[in-house]
């Protein structure tokens, strides 16, 4: 039986890797795997919240977030651990997804130790190192740890290809959040909206989501600007924006939006909650790279308010826009689409360029079985009934 530690510490990825956990620990792979999950906690109380939307609880917590904490401290402190932590444990295979904290002192611990390590959603590329800042190199720092790359599309393993990975190392496998997706949107709803996302009927539904640390400052003082000036020139819009913790994008929201008739701010939302949102939007505005996956599985048309995407895909179908944080791109691009009814059909299409709600599956395969037996993931018409 293979033991495999699963580390976690923020809230996407709890969500990408919760269909793996379930999975490995179902009847269909108890007798292979043996799981322990490991929780950094990077993101205390978005992470708990997470794991409590898939009812997870982590083997073991070690809790290292500390208030205004330096990703430099974090990292410090985080590689310390995780690095006792695997010399204690010894597990035969370390997995650890995406592009956090928490995937860069993984990838290394698990080196440092000889643990094999697993990247899943492994290729993802900017090709800058300053967007997604620091991101992008967490990425290519667990690349170069890995063993098993499960790259979600076919671009992703195009990159790894170019950076000289070997091709028996890379496994299209879809993305883990087309999975999450599917777990929750056929699970019986729990619980009611908060009442502060709640809005008339009649009116279209533009949700917000932004976040991302190069944004801080004036970047997000334009895209709000873009908010203030949508709302005033279309009256049949509510916006609705579940606030991130951090003071850097709370405060600069409270102070720029509160008060603003039609626009809702209110608390971050539980991932089932988030999702039914989703599900009832009219339009979307992120730099969420997780919403970028989601979006087009639900046929619900994005703005990318980033200079840079490492999720191409969904851009190439014209079911997302690459706008930036410029007030007047993001007017022209959000305009167009609320008030063109046919230019919003042509990017309101359900693509099934991110995952097929199997990904799961093929990671189990290739870790406990050692080889992949069902196809590699390839983009094509929606198969999630969500």
């Amino acid at each position: 039986m293979k033991h495999l530690a699963l580390i976690l510490g923020t809230r996407p990825e709890a969500i990408k890797l919760a269909p793996l956990i379930h999975l490995l620990r179902s009847e269909r792979w108890r007798g292979g795997a043996r799981v322990s999950v490991i929780s950094t906690g990077q993101h205390r109380e978005l992470l708990r919240g997470a794991l409590a939307s898939f009812d997870l609880v982590p083997d073991l917590d070690l809790d290292l977030m500390e208030p205004s904490q330096h990703p430099g401290e974090l990292a410090g402190v985080m590689l310390r651990e995780l690095s006792r932590v695997f010399l204690e444990m010894r597990p035969d295979i370390a997995v650890a997804q995406g592009d956090t904290t928490t995937v860069l002192c993984s990838s290394l611990a698990a080196f440092l130790a000889r643990v094999p390590f697993a990247h899943v959603e492994a290729g993802l590329r900017s090709g800058s190192l300053r967007e997604p800042f620091p991101e992008e190199l967490h990425r290519r720092v667990a690349a170069q740890c890995a063993s098993w790359h499960f790259a979600p599309t076919e671009s992703a393993r195009e990159h790894l290809l170019c950076e000289r990975f070997g091709e028996a190392s890379i496994h299209v496998v879809g993305n883990t959040s087309i999975d999450a997706l599917k777990w929750i949107t056929q699970r019986e709803p729990r619980g009611e909206l908060p009442s502060w996302v709640r809005g008339p009927d009649r009116l279209k539904l533009v949700l917000v989501t932004l976040h991302r640390r190069e944004s801080f400052g004036e970047p997000l003082e334009r895209v709000f600007r873009a908010i203030r000036e949508l709302v005033a020139r279309f009256p049949d819009i509510l916006v609705a924006y579940p606030l991130h913790p951090n003071p850097n994008v709370r405060d600069a929201a409270m102070r720029a939006l509160g008060g603003l008739d039609r626009v809702r701010l209110g608390e971050a939302l539980s991932y089932e909650h988030f999702v039914r949102l989703e599900t009832r939007a009219h339009l979307i505005l992120t730099d969420s790279g997780g919403v970028q996956e989601e979006a087009p599985s639900l046929g619900i048309p994005t703005l990318v308010l980033r200079n840079t995407t490492e999720r191409p895909e969904a851009v190439a179908c014209g079911v997302a826009q690459l706008v930036g944080t410029e007030t007047d791109a993001i007017l022209v691009a959000a305009s167009r689409l609320l008030g063109d009814p046919s230019a919003y059909d042509a990017a309101a299409r359900k693509v099934n360029v991110y995952g097929d709600g199997h990904a799961s599956e093929r990671i189990a395969e290739v870790l406990v079985d050692g080889a992949m037996r069902r196809p590699a993931f390839v983009a094509g018409p929606v198969e999630l009934s969500v």
